[in-house]
Parts: structure tokens; sequence; C-alpha cells
């Protein structure tokens, strides 16, 4: 989840993978893949860069449990297609397709 600023001034957390577009005109408006619309006072890059680090976050705290720090090409096709390849934190689950996902519990996340 990302943070991200009302145009109030009040902060909320928005899951960053149900964000279908983001656009600006003038204030940053997000769609949702619901179809619910969100204004927010960040920027459309800076909306990308919260992302971006909100998955490196992810990624590297995967990576750390699974004794895989230096090889996160590696860790996320493994992740993705691998379901026993769970660490203490993660687990994986199967999604339509037959495809897993992984399922971080951010109780387990150390800021």
């Amino acid at each position: 989840m990302i943070e991200v600023t009302r145009l109030n001034g009040n902060p909320m957390f928005v899951n960053s993978d149900l964000i279908k577009i983001a656009e600006a005109s003038p204030d940053t408006m997000l769609t949702l893949i619901n179809g619910e619309k969100l204004i927010v006072r960040e920027s459309c890059a800076e909306i990308i860069e919260k992302v971006l680090a909100y998955r490196a976050l992810l990624l590297t705290t995967i990576a750390a449990r699974t004794g895989m720090p230096g090889d996160l090409h590696r860790l996320v096709a493994l992740t993705s297609v691998n379901p026993e390849m769970g660490a203490e934190g993660a687990d994986f689950r199967t999604g339509t397709g037959g495809k897993s996902a992984a399922v971080l519990h951010f109780d387990s996340i150390e800021r």
C-alpha cells in the first residue's frame, strides 16, 4: 500500500495493485480497477515513484527472508511459478488458471 494525500490534506493508503490509471487534469486522479476515482495531491510521477518503492520493498523483504538478496531476478521468476518457495512472512496461493501469487503478510514487515 502507498500513502497519498487527499486534497483536504488528509493522508490515506491505497492498494497500489488496484490502480488502473493515474492522470493529471490538473489534479491527479487515480482510477481504481473497480471504477472508483480518487483525487490526490501527489503528481503522477510521485505516484509512480511510490509504487516502485513499495514493490522494491516487497521484493527485498522476500529476498532477505529467502536468503537470495543478491539475485532478485531469479527470486521474482521463482516466486511467480513455484508455490513451494514460501518464506517466513510470505505465502503462495493459487489464483485463476493455476498460477501462484505471492501474498506478503504486512504484519511481518519490519520498517
